[in-house]
């Protein structure tokens, strides 16, 4: 089966974000492309969006990628305070947890702070410092199916 992976729009910050982003989930960038690249006389990108990221990747954990662009300014932009989307993290151990929580959330706007559920789920959840919302999760029952 395809891969499902969340995509994030910015508003000229995906990069400051990304950065953050690495910083807290390690590795290294599969791409970064910036508007500039696919400008030419037949596709004329804006002086002031030619350094804004087209398309920036971030794999994560064994299958995942989280990816990303800025909107350029002619397309208007994205209303960081609306709930556009949450990114859900299935950890596999709780110190993971704790550790990607604590590093996400930094700066950000705590929801819900982790903490073990009826279920047995250890779950919370935030909006990071650029506004993107986040839930993690650790179930030490799961089998890595849902």
């Amino acid at each position: 089966m395809a891969a499902i992976n969340p995509y994030v729009h910015f508003n000229g910050n995906a990069e400051e974000a990304f950065t953050f982003y690495k910083s807290v989930f390690g590795g290294e960038f599969a791409n970064i492309s910036r508007y500039r690249d696919i400008s030419s006389d037949q596709y004329p990108i804006p002086e002031n969006d030619q350094n804004s990221i087209m398309h920036i990747a971030l794999p994560i954990g064994k299958t995942g990628v989280l990816m990303a662009s800025d909107v350029m300014q002619a397309m208007g932009k994205v209303n960081e305070t609306d709930n556009r989307y949450t990114v859900s993290i299935i950890a596999e151990s709780k110190e993971e947890a704790d550790k990607l929580f604590s590093g996400l959330s930094a700066g950000g706007k705590i929801e819900m702070p982790l903490i073990d559920g009826p279920s047995g789920n250890y779950f919370g959840m935030f909006a990071d410092k650029f506004a993107v919302q986040w839930m993690v999760n650790y179930n030490p029952k799961f089998s890595g199916k849902l």
